[in-house]
């Protein structure tokens, strides 16, 4: 695949360079994911070394009234990275200067405001440019020495599950050829602590290990390995041993190849962190997930002492995840016709699990939901794979629909997507979305 920035592109990035040097306040609004932690961090960054003033608010979603939050802010220039592409046309609708540097497929064209996203360049956004992607461009094209703040870009893609190819290719050249990135063989192995890093693990989630000590000290006595071994001390053997032993595991699980392969994928080296991007994607979710978007921006721009802090988060965070995820696992998922949802209204963590879920557990053959209704406004997660799509499933045109049909609104990548609906319409929601679902399958 190409990996150059279009002549358009980089004319949109070089106005979009102008509308902010014109102004002496700029607000940034982002998401509060890794990617858009990620990319608040850069235009923070940017921002700074361009000696302008600026304040950044992050939301979990963009809705109805987060946009009026928006709307309601008294700058005169604002940046949106990671969200504003489902916004466009009232956005296009506001006075201020308005950037927008996001990745989800637009819906309306922009007459007015300065919208920069890939799929406007033919690039799909869904796997080769990320918000924290186009956060870097941008803040390439105002100074050429913010190349270094391409190693905040890569947490953004690896949050993301991006591929690195396309503009993110393009970033990984540059990076590489600077010495900021090295590129280095990935495993199913964990970083660190076997003991520890193999219980809280969940990306992969091998069951009967993840969550589950006593099936961690078991993999360990068969590799034969202690259970005080880090994974930097393993010899080759033992790394052979126990690498074979967790892809064994997998696929009895019944984990598709390509999943297999996306773990055991290279890695990403953030040269001087001591880190790799996943490493500090990981960071960043935690911080993000438990409303400490702040300390997150602040571990994305390198503060030691937010690092420390966001550490003792991020092990907390990782305990909470892999133990809902057996919970879930050992629970079940309910299945309907098409789909297969569960309740996290309990947990709270909807995206996370339902990732987790349809890459590890449930059912390969229908979209996973989750969905959270222990507020007036329920709130849905969808995940999908590649197979899926390929068999005419769309999340973002699913959950655009169904959340509409009961006065809600959702949207986002096709195989990654999520909305809100009144909780009280919870039952006649999942049966259009079930339905909606049966469409596209029907239609493919």
């Amino acid at each position: 695949m190409d990996r150059s920035v279009p002549p358009k592109l980089l004319e949109e990035l070089s106005k979009a360079a102008d509308i902010v040097r014109g102004h002496d306040f700029i607000h940034i609004f982002s998401h509060y994911d890794a990617d858009g932690l990620s990319s608040a961090a850069i235009l923070a960054k940017t921002l700074l070394r361009e000696k302008k003033e600026f304040r950044v608010t992050l939301f979990t979603t963009l809705d109805d009234e987060t946009f009026r939050e928006i709307a309601a802010s008294n700058a005169d220039c604002f940046i949106l990275s990671d969200i504003g592409a489902s916004y466009v046309k009232e956005l296009d609708g506001l006075k201020p200067d308005i950037i927008v540097l996001d990745h989800h497929t637009p819906e309306g064209t922009a007459e007015r405001i300065c919208c920069i996203n890939p799929h406007l360049h033919d690039i799909d956004g869904m796997k080769y440019g990320c918000g924290a992607t186009m956060s870097c461009l941008f803040g390439i094209t105002m100074d050429e020495n913010n190349w270094d703040l391409v190693q905040i870009a890569f947490a953004g893609m690896s949050g993301d599950r991006q591929i690195i190819d396309g503009l993110n290719g393009y970033l990984l050249d540059g990076a590489v050829k600077r010495n900021l990135i090295e590129i280095v063989d990935g495993s199913v192995i964990p970083f660190g602590s076997l003991t520890d890093n193999l219980f809280l693990a969940v990306d992969p989630y091998v069951r009967g290990v993840s969550g589950n000590a006593e099936g961690v000290a078991g993999l360990l006595t068969d590799a034969g390995i202690p259970r005080d071994a880090k994974s930097q001390n393993l010899s080759e053997t033992e790394r052979r041993k126990l690498s074979s032993l967790i892809v064994l595991d997998l696929i009895e699980q019944g984990v598709s190849a390509e999943t297999v392969e996306q773990v055991a994928d290279r890695k990403y080296s953030l040269n001087g962190r001591n880190m790799d991007s996943a490493e500090l994607a990981s960071l960043l979710d935690g911080c993000g997930r438990n409303g400490l978007t702040g300390l997150g921006v602040a571990v994305a721009c390198g503060d030691e002492d937010s690092l420390a802090e966001a550490e003792k988060i991020r092990k907390e965070y990782r305990r909470s995840i892999v133990l809902g995820a057996k919970e879930l696992d050992d629970r079940g998922l309910t299945r309907e016709s098409y789909i297969q949802w569960f309740d996290s209204s309990e947990s709270g963590y909807t995206g996370v699990l339902c990732g987790v879920a349809m890459s590890y557990f449930a059912d390969p053959s229908k979209p996973t939901f989750g969905i959270n209704t222990s507020e007036e406004l329920g709130k849905v997660s969808g995940r999908a794979t590649d197979k899926l799509l390929s068999r005419g499933v769309d999340l973002s045109e699913a959950l655009k629909k169904a959340c509409a049909a009961v006065g809600g609104s959702g949207g986002g990548h096709r195989i990654a997507s999520g909305g809100s609906f009144p909780s009280d319409h919870k039952e006649e929601f999942i049966k259009i979305l079930n339905e909606t679902i049966g469409e596209q399958f029907s239609a493919k």
